[in-house]
């Protein structure tokens, strides 16, 4: 295509229209801006957008120190008494009621201990052994030990 001398400036002409349009649109929305902060602060439009984009930057910061402190309690958590089973029951027929009893205290990988306690009518004996993964580490648990470690996995 050739341009000819009135082609070549009508095209010129159009083109400065256009620049000299969107020039004025960029004005009116840099002045809209300015005067949505007018009175606000002494800074301009940029240094307000500047300020929110480092305050985002720290944010971001934030929130990743949060997630990993979550994932820290979390963790540190599983570590915790966290299921409690207790079992009532009556080792001997010469006394009245379910006075004993027996209670497990257990994390979330099932370590903890079994308290019992064996009331009779000449006093009261007290029993703790440590549990493993929910089994007794070096002594056998009885009936109501085992019963007491299964309720406290009903509270999961």
């Amino acid at each position: 295509m050739v341009l000819t001398g009135t082609t070549f400036v009508s095209v010129v002409f159009i083109v400065l229209v256009w620049v000299a349009i969107l020039t004025l649109f960029v004005f009116r929305m840099i002045g809209h801006y300015n005067r949505l902060t007018a009175g606000i602060t002494k800074t301009g439009l940029r240094d307000i957008l500047e300020s929110l984009l480092s305050s985002e930057e720290r944010f971001k910061k934030q929130l990743v120190e949060v997630g990993e402190a979550i994932g820290r309690v979390e963790a540190d958590g599983t570590l915790h008494t966290q299921r409690l089973g207790i079992v009532r029951f009556n080792p001997f027929s010469d006394t009245g009621g379910s006075q004993s009893f027996s209670l497990a205290l257990l994390d979330a990988q099932e370590n903890g201990i079994v308290i019992t306690s064996l009331y009779a009518r000449t006093g009261n004996r007290w029993y703790v052994k440590e549990v493993r993964k929910g089994r007794g580490k070096d002594l056998e648990l009885s009936k109501e030990e085992q019963s007491a470690i299964k309720k406290a996995h009903q509270y999961e």
